[in-house]
């Protein structure tokens, strides 16, 4: 093995899924705008959806109405805004699968961390036929939370001793998932594509791009370049 290819092994990509693996911007605006008129709500648009998108999703919905809304009126949205989703199918972001047979083929270890519900976020990539490229994929078990920083410290623990999470790199589409790879000590490169616009996203600092095969490849440089200034 080469040393190139000993030091690829080393890193590891924990890819987000709404909004960066899976292209499904309009899906969402789509079920947000079928719910919101049953609770006294106008639909918005995809610049105002990317502009104040938030989770909890129900936040979402109290910032969009201008009041909390109830438990009841709460089950009642959430239900429909699934299945508004089933109705839709899943389509994967241009190009990713390749861009994760070549990470496989290089020796790039991974995995998949997302807020949506487990068991839903798993049939979806089994639909799509990406599941057996993860060496790992964790989902939401219990209620909604507002960020994904513990879920993605215990996605690394689970993922053994001998990952460092200097040489993770996470890939995502929301200031939070930078937020969560930095509290855990990895490196963020956040997606333009998604459920967030970039004017929030450069808020952040962390490397914007166009393309998921462009974020592998910034994330690899960025990796590299922590690891050569520690020598």
């Amino acid at each position: 093995m080469t040393t190139s290819t000993t030091a690829a092994a080393r890193v590891r990509i924990v890819w987000d899924w709404n909004g960066t693996v899976r292209d499904d911007l309009g899906d969402h605006v789509a079920a947000l705008n079928a719910t919101l008129p049953a609770l006294g709500g106008e639909p918005v648009s995809v610049d105002t959806y990317r502009s104040q998108h938030r989770v909890p999703i129900r936040s979402f919905y109290d910032h969009l109405l201008g009041r909390p809304i109830s438990d009841a009126e709460w089950a009642s949205n959430d239900a429909a805004f699934l299945a508004v989703l089933d109705q839709r199918p899943v389509k994967l972001r241009t190009g990713v699968r390749q861009v994760m047979l070549g990470l496989r083929a290089r020796g790039i270890g991974q995995s998949l961390l997302s807020l949506a519900p487990h068991e839903r976020l798993l049939h979806e990539l089994r639909q799509v036929g990406i599941a057996g490229l993860m060496d790992r994929i964790d989902g939401r078990v219990g209620p909604s939370v507002s960020t994904k920083a513990p879920a993605l410290a215990a996605h690394l623990a689970a993922l053994g001793p001998g990952i460092d999470p200097a040489h993770v790199i996470v890939i995502g589409d929301s200031a939070d998932d930078a937020v969560a790879a930095r509290a855990v000590g990895a490196v963020p490169v956040l997606h333009t594509g998604g459920l967030h616009c970039p004017e929030r996203l450069a808020t952040d600092g962390a490397p914007l791009v166009d393309t998921l095969a462009e974020a592998v490849e910034v994330g690899l440089a960025t990796v590299a370049a922590r690891a050569a200034a520690t020598l």
